[in-house]
């Protein structure tokens, strides 16, 4: 799997496995927490699934959602905006 994005500033990627054919892609934040005791924060970017090479939105972090084109994701989450008509007429 080539990843498409490089990490903002500040945060790094890292995977696992989430089942024989899917990897669990987490983007991590390496700032400084004082509620964390020491460790960095991460949470979900999304899911690629190998088999049929796509790359899936999470639902939650035990949980694919939707296939997403790589262009419609960002550095920070694959994630898709849930806009009506007039929020999009301002992006």
């Amino acid at each position: 799997m080539e990843f498409p994005h490089k990490p903002p500033t500040g945060y790094e990627y890292w995977t696992d496995d989430f089942k024989k054919t899917i990897k669990r892609i987490w983007i991590r934040n390496l700032g400084d927490f004082v509620y964390t005791g020491g460790e960095h924060p991460s949470s979900v970017w999304g899911f690629y699934d190998s088999r049929k090479r796509c790359y899936l939105a999470p639902i939650n972090h035990k949980k694919p959602g939707k296939e997403v084109r790589i262009e419609d994701t960002s550095p920070y989450s694959a994630m898709q905006l849930n806009l009506n008509p007039l929020e999009r007429a301002f992006l």
